[in-house]
């Protein structure tokens, strides 16, 4: 009797073992690793100023996707800080992507994937355009749901955007339609103060329901733009209605850009110097897409 209890205790002692390690090579990943991929990432960066001087289109994509993968690592930091664990696989491909801007911009990997002089290496991580239904680059024009302060927001605080007119491929078949719901997340926020005197707020989108169904997403702010509101002239309604654009009618036209809020790299909203960032709710963002989104 005493034998069974003792081998049902080292059962119990090893079945916890192994559980802990479990979770122990789930949050692998340590503060030191995501500081070294922020750091790969600064140096990705020159060798991508440098690709644009000699290609500035290829210079402008990889800008685009290492703003995205910038972004990923500073989501990965908040769940360091929050004690999340991250898995392996996820810090890894985060870094192999970085790697891959970084073969582009020195003209290593071909536009196809492949390195150059080296056609049994692996293909490039960064997915294809060509078949996305929206493709990177594209411009959606949504409106807040609720209101954004540097002064009130934390970090991963969630908030909700509805885009303001139909998202339509060269066809005209509606891809994404009018009201769709974009989920976004402040991943970085500054508060203005006596140090750091301009408040700033880094806000991106991850995920976007269409049709009852929900999509990952990587859009970055490239425009705060402020609403004239409600209006009557139905007859512009529908006009103009092409992607990126801002109709009038209900949807209401435009005063312009948002009078001190400046927009930086990575989607970044900054108020002018000693005041916090404030978005009322219906102000108008502009969103770039940053990845392929393909909604079959």
């Amino acid at each position: 009797m005493r034998l069974n209890r003792l081998n049902a205790v080292l059962m119990s002692a090893l079945l916890v073992m192994g559980s802990a390690g479990m979770v122990s090579a789930q949050n692998a990943v340590t503060k030191a690793d995501i500081q070294r991929l922020q750091d790969n990432i600064d140096v990705a960066s020159r060798d991508v100023a440098e690709a644009r001087t000699r290609d500035a289109r290829l210079g402008s994509d990889l800008e685009r996707q290492l703003n995205d993968a910038r972004d990923e690592a500073v989501y990965l930091e908040v769940k360091i800080r929050k004690n999340e664990p991250i898995a392996s696989s996820e810090y890894s491909s985060l870094r192999e992507r970085v790697e891959d801007i970084r073969k582009q911009a020195r003209g290593e990997v071909d536009r196809g994937g492949s390195t150059a002089g080296d056609s049994d290496r692996r293909p490039n991580r960064v997915a294809s355009t060509e078949d996305a239904d929206v493709p990177v680059g594209t411009e959606l024009d949504v409106r807040l749901q609720q209101p954004l302060s540097s002064k009130t927001a934390q970090v991963e605080d969630r908030f909700e955007a509805t885009t303001m007119v139909d998202v339509t491929d060269e066809r005209g078949r509606v891809l994404i339609p009018a009201g769709s719901v974009l989920r976004g997340v402040v991943s970085s926020v500054n508060k203005a103060g006596r140090i750091e005197r301009q408040g700033k707020m880094t806000l991106a989108f991850d995920q976007v329901t269409v049709k009852g169904r929900d999509y990952p997403l990587r859009a970055t702010v490239t425009q705060a733009l402020e609403s004239e509101g409600i209006r009557s002239e139905a007859g512009k309604i529908g006009a103009g209605a092409g992607v990126g654009a801002i109709i009038g009618g209900i949807l209401g036209g435009l005063k312009g850009a948002m009078a001190g809020i400046l927009i930086g790299a990575g989607g970044t909203v900054a108020a002018t110097e000693g005041t916090d960032v404030e978005l009322p709710a219906g102000t108008v963002l502009r969103l770039r897409v940053d990845t392929p989104l393909d909604l079959r």
